[in-house]
């Protein structure tokens, strides 16, 4: 199954630059981020922490947030779009 992983700006570098990534996985969000890590050892450290999420980084399936769903376990099927999205915040 053959997933597309939309990958931020900021986090480009640790995936080769690219701005869209491939994977060849099953089907919920975890496995997706794993096979992710699979390719590219270092993002993982950069968006997740004890084996989740850390709490700025916002995954999408389809346009919709996991936190509404199923988190980490929200189903993505074959051919889906998964977007990681930091938070951004600051102001005065």
């Amino acid at each position: 199954m053959a997933v597309t992983v939309k990958i931020p700006a900021q986090l480009r570098p640790v995936v080769d630059n690219n701005a869209t990534v491939s994977v060849e996985t099953g089907g919920t969000v975890s496995e997706v981020l794993d096979a992710l890590y699979g390719q590219f050892p270092d993002l993982k450290d950069r968006i997740s922490e004890n084996g989740e999420l850390r709490r700025f980084v916002n995954v999408y399936v389809a346009d919709e947030d996991i936190r509404f769903a199923d988190g980490l376990e929200t189903a993505v099927a074959d051919g889906a779009e998964v977007t990681i999205l930091p938070a951004v915040a600051g102001g005065c």
